[in-house]
């Protein structure tokens, strides 16, 4: 990391200020270059005049120098806040990088500061995701991620499970020291203990996943039901086409709608039925498809048209997924003739809407979810690398009860060392040294 690396780091397009970042061993003298100012104090704003290398000024602007190693990357930094718009900064950019800088990578800040050990890769990630942020609630978590809210659960786990290594270690190396004899159903009290917290964090993060990510919700129903209609008066313009006409909508049409504090991605699809139209058939494979990948299901039925076989399909849809999705039940059409026997949906408590709704009853109602849906008081994994890492160490915790019962230990610490290799992979990499301390740190062991 001896080179310096520079970059704007504030949004392109007009504003009041814009920011261009160095961070290197040489950020300090192309700062001087910059300014032809020879003393800066660390940390105190300083207004000068920055001059590009034809030594033509640039802009008068704001210097502040960050010393190492008292900066986000542990580096010399050295931030330019000049006048806002992208002529300033980019002409701001090319000149340092006139004097020796380079341009930076993507993320190439961030990671320089997780090299210097100033961030792990729970507040790395969290960086990542703040600035994309969905909500409100999603800001708030990742704040607090940042602060090392996953970092600590992390740790705890880690810590515990190089504890039970330490004693397995202690007991296949050093069998003649005194050890309790309640040992093995205490270890298999605690590995019971971390599976179950393990699975309540993976269930808690998989079912908020929408707070990080945005979430989606998927309207599905059978042909001419009036799902689009539904859509155009949430949107509250006509988004959709509406025709009565089956098979009208033949792909998935897709918004962004704001409920509440969530940014919400609301998914049209075309009718479930079948089809040997080889268009509507890719169509209804692609609502399948967007019923997996949402957080939420409204599934419409039409009261004033007898139940079928269409009906039935989008029933047994909305079954399979009513344990992993919130599913909500609309009953459509409800000012015309009621034709639809609808016994089978009254456990999902349907909402009842007229032909001519205006949308604000499903926003009331998807308002209502999405708070329940936010709300937990877990740690939450914000990214698939974090939940599969969590699920490989859940995996090997419990592959390695069956070894230590049958007190084959050697099979056993192999087991939990793979799951401390994982859990370990969310944050940092483990260093197996820390068996080592806990063995002759805790049972005094050669004395």
């Amino acid at each position: 990391m001896s080179d310096t690396i520079a970059a704007v780091a504030t949004a392109s397009g007009v504003g009041s200020v814009a920011i261009v970042r160095l961070s290197g061993e040489e950020a300090l003298r192309i700062a001087r270059k910059l300014t032809k100012k020879e003393t800066f104090i660390p940390r105190h704003a300083h207004l000068c005049n920055l001059y590009n290398q034809n030594d033509e000024l640039i802009d008068e602007a704001i210097v502040i120098w960050f010393k190492a190693p008292h900066s986000f990357t542990t580096e010399d930094v050295v931030e330019f806040q000049c006048h806002g718009g992208s002529v300033v900064a980019e002409e701001i950019l090319r000149s340092v990088i006139a004097h020796g800088a380079r341009l930076a990578e993507p993320g190439e800040f961030t990671r320089r500061a997780f090299i210097g050990g100033r961030i792990d890769l729970t507040e790395a990630e969290a960086i990542a995701k703040l600035i994309e942020a969905r909500s409100e609630d999603a800001a708030k978590i990742l704040a607090r991620q940042m602060k090392g809210e996953l970092k600590r659960f992390v740790e705890e786990i880690r810590d515990r499970l190089l504890r039970a290594v330490a004693y397995a270690e202690v007991t296949i190396d050093y069998a003649e020291e005194d050890l309790p004899v309640d040992m093995v159903d205490s270890m298999l009290h605690q590995l019971e203990t971390i599976e179950k917290q393990i699975a309540t964090i993976v269930a808690s993060s998989e079912r908020r996943r929408g707070l990080i990510e945005g979430f989606r919700v998927a309207i599905i129903g059978k042909p001419n039901v009036g799902k689009s209609s539904l859509l155009n008066a949430m949107l509250n313009y006509e988004r959709a086409i509406v025709s009565e006409i089956a098979g009208t909508t033949r792909d998935t049409i897709e918004e962004e709608l704001r409920i509440g504090t969530h940014l919400v991605r609301i998914v049209d699809t075309a009718g479930i039925r079948e089809s040997t139209d080889t268009i509507e058939k890719i169509g209804i494979e692609r609502s399948v498809a967007a019923i997996e990948q949402s957080d939420i299901v409204i599934a419409m039925f039409d009261m004033s048209r007898p139940w079928d076989d269409e009906d039935e399909q989008i029933l047994s849809l909305i079954r399979r997924y009513s344990e992993s999705r919130e599913i909500i039940v609309v009953l459509n059409k409800i000012d015309l003739p009621k034709k639809l026997r609808t016994e089978k949906l009254e456990t999902f408590h349907p909402l009842r809407l007229g032909r001519e709704t205006k949308g604000e009853e499903i926003i009331e109602a998807l308002e209502k979810r999405l708070t329940q849906m936010a709300q937990g008081d877990e740690v939450l994994l914000i990214s698939s690398r974090q939940i599969k890492a969590v699920k490989r160490a859940k995996k090997a915790i419990s592959e390695a009860k069956e070894p230590l019962v049958e007190g084959e230990l050697e099979l056993f610490t192999y087991h939990l060392n793979e799951a401390i290799t994982a859990i370990s992979s969310i944050s940092k990499p483990v260093d197996f040294n820390d068996i080592m301390d806990k063995m002759f740190g805790e049972f005094c062991l050669g004395k």
